[in-house]
């Protein structure tokens, strides 16, 4: 996916063409006010991956010993920093 930085100006002048990049072209554009970051415009084709789709992915992996320790590591390390969504059905 390609990142395109804008000012909000920008943006605002060509706000139909932004849309249709995002859509069309799977662009992401990050959105400047006075050169620092404020917001984002996302294309929507990407969805969260679910439990049930993480499970059944991981079935298909075929990873050796120290692959798989690797991984749990990662995963176990992700746990301590992740923090659950403030609205768990969102």
């Amino acid at each position: 996916m390609k990142t395109t930085t804008i000012s909000v100006t920008d943006a605002a002048r060509n706000f139909a063409d932004c849309v249709n990049r995002a859509h069309y072209q799977n662009v992401t554009f990050v959105l400047l006010k006075n050169g620092s970051p404020v917001a984002r415009l996302v294309p929507d084709g990407k969805k969260a991956c679910t439990g049930p789709e993480l499970a059944e992915a991981l079935k298909k992996v075929d990873l050796s010993e120290d692959e798989a320790r690797a991984w749990h590591r990662d995963l176990v390390a992700a746990r301590k920093i992740l923090k659950p969504p403030k609205n768990r059905w969102r």
